[in-house]
């Protein structure tokens, strides 16, 4: 079998973005490679850029390029108030049509045993300490609602009363 050619890795390389099927992704490949090369390289270079320095918050968790994000780097927020979350996106949708000045901690997903992801995998045993440490006074509940975003919600007050 021969191997794929660059096309078809590029179409295939699109695919994995949301929303984005065959038929996209060859309109988008064919795209950069006929009209647009200088945004495709800058594209690629940006992104290759971006997927080596972006990392996770050591404290809520959302994308940072430092160890600690704007956020939680600031002294002006209010850090006996944390706001649960499940993606990182959520966290900016907040900061552009609230006014909310504690902190967040984002989960990175949400319960669903059937497909495997527990308490760990979303974090909660760092949620967990956080709250252990006692500085948190008001726990805001942000997670979807959907069967697992409430199923999410409802083991968080769990472990929120069992420790404080």
């Amino acid at each position: 079998m021969a191997a794929k050619s660059l096309l078809d890795q590029l179409m295939e390389a699109l695919r994995c973005l949301p929303g984005v099927g065959p038929r996209s992704a060859q309109r988008m490949a064919f795209y950069l490679l006929e009209r647009n090369r200088e945004g495709g390289l800058h594209l690629s270079r940006v992104l290759a850029d971006a997927m080596q320095r972006i990392g996770r918050c050591e404290r809520c968790r959302t994308l940072s390029e430092t160890e600690l994000c704007t956020l939680c780097a600031s002294p002006r927020r209010n850090s006996n108030q944390i706001c649960v979350v499940e993606t990182p996106a959520e966290v900016t949708a907040l900061e552009q049509a609230t006014n909310y000045e504690g902190r967040y901690f984002v989960l990175g997903g949400r319960l669903s045993p059937l497909d495997g992801i527990g308490p760990r995998e979303i974090g909660l045993d760092r949620l967990e300490k956080l709250l252990l440490e006692g500085a948190v006074e008001e726990l805001i509940l942000a997670t979807n609602p959907t069967v697992e975003g409430e199923a999410t919600a409802h083991y968080i007050g769990e472990i929120a009363r069992v420790k404080g």
